[in-house]
């Protein structure tokens, strides 16, 4: 497959899974009503990185409310992160990294043991949704000239701006890991179902001319 095939091919996937209405949960209790539209983004590596960030939280979000409450406990092997620790891990970054500039993190956090601090399902949801609006606004309000600030995160020399690179390169990592521990309990990811479900009716449609 050419280049510029694989290019139109992926902006057609990510037009569906940005565009498409979110499929309906009602057969989950508790599953979180979807997330109001989100603001227009910043002008720059600001705005560039939030667009890519919220296209990592949407997928995440929908994976964790049609995951069921007794998968959440489940991992592929003895000493891998669960379900639930994959989504607490992806909370505690956005909720953790921040602090590294000056972001304060909610009252009592505390990064070493938070990723096993909850296990239900409609707690898990409330705090991946909380850390992701936390780490969305501390970039909304970051000044663009503030993006090249220099900071030590984990014993390295950075900018701020690498520091939410690796934020979202850290969110769409465990989105990954979130469709493959998914796929391995036979859910299909909410956005691919819709994509299936668009070409089927398609095909329909066409049949019955």
């Amino acid at each position: 497959m050419s280049l510029h095939v694989k290019c139109r091919t992926l902006f057609l996937l990510l037009s569906l899974a940005l565009t498409a209405p979110l499929a309906a949960f009602a057969a989950d209790e508790a599953a979180l009503p979807p997330a109001e539209a989100p603001d227009p983004v910043p002008a720059g590596v600001r705005g560039e990185t939030l667009t890519w960030l919220r296209d990592a939280r949407g997928k995440i979000e929908e994976l964790a409310a049609v995951t069921p409450e007794d998968k959440y406990a489940w991992r592929p092997g003895k000493g891998v992160r669960s379900t639930g620790e994959v989504f607490m891990h992806v909370a505690g970054a956005n909720f953790g990294l921040p602090s590294f500039w000056g972001v304060k993190p909610p009252a009592g956090f505390d990064f070493q043991t938070y990723e096993k601090s909850l296990t239900k399902k409609a707690d898990i949801q409330k705090a991946l949704r909380a850390s992701f609006e936390h780490m969305e606004e501390s970039l909304e309000d970051l000044p663009e000239a503030d993006m090249d600030k220099q900071i030590e995160l984990f014993g390295m020399k950075t900018t701020v701006r690498g520091a939410y690179l690796l934020l979202l390169s850290h969110a769409h990592e465990h989105l990954g890991q979130s469709i493959a521990y998914a796929r391995s309990n036979g859910i299909v990811p909410p956005w691919t179902a819709r994509e299936q479900a668009a070409m089927k009716e398609a095909a329909e449609k066409k049949a019955a001319k």
